[in-house]
């Protein structure tokens, strides 16, 4: 082979080489392109499916009579899916379907705030005087406690596990004293008010004994607002027991001896056994995922500052 056909060889290799690599890295690309292509849409889907709702959980409703549910749970806040708009407004649907046979809220919380617990506790009521062919259960899964436990106790009958945990009927407030730090550091609180008890409780200044005698008839007043509730709702279901409002809680097991809970089931035995319709259909509202996500920044921002601003039933 001459010299010059070794370079014309030598060409034709490099050049079929060439060629091959950019055909392979256009197949690559256009596998990746296919693939970026397919999560994009999957995402698309996804975010139509959050955006498209309706806010009520029912599609694929059954034509039959069904047992309607609401499920309670969380903490119960303003700006969490606890709260009281969101949990009035499944069980105002759930009990104005006429298929509807019964309605069950199933509870699984920790507590929160006393005035939403009590707008849920008052709807209970109207709903229950409106639709007196309809009961409303309430079934407790792992905990029902404080606000919680103030909301169904509203309810015709109450159901839990023999483990659950209810109860924590009380109120409590809670903040923190950082006075002594203060003095350590060197630093100097400066607090200007109008009004002699605009301050009250503030935790960088020396606790006042005015201040805490008039928290502590706040937190009594509506611990009896919560004691009265429950002793409204529950009649003469609830036994005689010194340390039913003093803010313990106990097992299901234990809370059915004291009257806090009627009976053991669940939502689907409640369903099918005392109902006699198995079909359970969600009422929960579900929001949009925007709605979702900014109601999520507003209930983590008011979780962090409640126990210094507000009551708590927890």
């Amino acid at each position: 082979m001459t010299e010059e056909s070794k370079q014309t060889w030598e060409k034709e290799v490099l050049n079929k080489l060439a060629f091959a690599a950019i055909k392979e890295q256009r197949k690559s690309r256009r596998w990746g392109i296919f693939f970026k292509l397919m999560f994009l849409i999957y995402v698309t889907i996804l975010l139509i499916s959050f955006m498209s709702t309706d806010g009520t959980s029912k599609t694929g409703l059954p034509v039959g009579e069904h047992t309607a549910l609401v499920e309670l749970s969380g903490a119960i806040f303003a700006d969490s899916d606890a709260s009281a708009d969101v949990i009035v407004t499944g069980m105002r649907e759930a009990m104005e379907d006429k298929k509807s046979q019964a309605l069950i809220i199933r509870a699984n919380s920790p507590g929160g705030s006393p005035v939403q617990a009590d707008y849920m506790y008052k709807e209970i009521v109207r709903l229950r005087a409106k639709y007196p062919e309809k009961p409303i259960y309430a079934v407790i899964t792992d905990a029902c406690a404080s606000a919680c436990y103030y909301v169904v106790s509203a309810a015709d009958k109450i159901y839990a596990n023999e483990a659950s945990l209810v109860g924590s009927i009380g109120v409590l407030t809670d903040s923190f004293g950082f006075v002594g730090t203060m003095e350590k550091l060197g630093i100097e609180r400066r607090l200007y008010t109008a009004g002699e008890h605009k301050g009250t409780l503030d935790p960088f200044s020396p606790e006042k004994p005015e201040d805490v005698k008039h928290m502590n008839a706040l937190l009594k007043e509506v611990h009896g607002q919560f004691i009265n509730a429950v002793k409204t709702g529950r009649g003469e279901r609830l036994k005689d027991n010194e340390d039913t409002f003093s803010g313990l809680f106990w097992t299901g097991a234990k809370a059915k001896e004291m009257g806090l809970v009627d009976d053991y089931s669940s939502a689907s035995a409640v369903a099918r056994d005392i109902v006699g319709a198995e079909e359970l259909v969600d009422y929960t509202p579900s929001q949009n995922l925007f709605d979702r996500l900014v109601d999520r920044l507003g209930a983590s921002m008011v979780s962090s500052i409640w126990p210094q601003q507000g009551l708590g039933l927890r």
